[in-house]
């Protein structure tokens, strides 16, 4: 039962994480890894993700092509309309 509320529950920040990207990116355009995850933690509220967690989710979303690396600078992230 732990197992599977631990799951749960992982899967849901991991949505919760991906919303708040997504957000943020649609109102900033472009944005570097660090400001991204320092933005994300003073989003989220209701638990502190770790950049480890940040930089996984934003992979994912990378990877969906709902952001993309800046060709010139792989340091800016840039947001996918």
């Amino acid at each position: 039962l732990d197992v599977v509320v631990s799951k749960t529950m992982g899967e849901e920040r991991g949505h919760h994480i991906d919303a708040c990207i997504v957000r943020i990116m649609k109102s900033r355009k472009t944005m570097t890894h660090n400001q991204l995850s320092s933005e994300v933690m003073t989003h989220i509220a209701t638990f502190s993700p770790d950049n480890r967690l940040i930089k996984q989710r934003i992979e994912s979303l990378i990877e969906r092509e709902y952001l993309e690396r800046d060709r010139e600078d792989s340091r800016f992230y840039k947001y996918m309309p």
